[in-house]
């Protein structure tokens, strides 16, 4: 953990935050400037900055996040119609904060990305 960090705190609880999931891995919760009517971030709770800072140790972590987006697009009912999922890394990516996590995006046509 990093105490500067503002995921970190969120996964702690110690900002308070719109979860929609919590485990022992990550957290999710709702972002507070979403891109999509549905717009969840999926935060692990060990502070990672980049996947490159992964090793396969933290496998289990990462599975983990797809698990939990899995499950939280189906709750949000976005599993048929389609989502879209984006891990950003590093300046050139637009990542804003230094801490791995993954967007879950749905709830209306997105458009073509690549």
């Amino acid at each position: 953990m990093q105490s500067d960090c503002i995921f970190c705190n969120i996964a702690l609880g110690e900002v308070v935050a719109d979860f929609v999931h919590r485990d022992s891995y990550c957290v999710a919760v709702n972002d507070i400037a979403p891109a999509a009517p549905v717009h969840v971030l999926v935060i692990p709770v060990k502070h990672f900055t980049y996947l490159e800072h992964m090793t396969s140790d933290f496998s289990p972590v990462l599975f983990r996040m797809f698990e939990v987006a899995r499950d939280v697009a189906y709750s949000a009912g976005i599993s048929d119609s389609g989502y879209r999922l984006v891990i950003n890394q590093k300046d050139d990516s637009g990542q804003e904060i230094p801490h791995l996590h993954l967007h879950i995006l749905g709830g209306d046509q997105l458009g073509s990305m690549v």
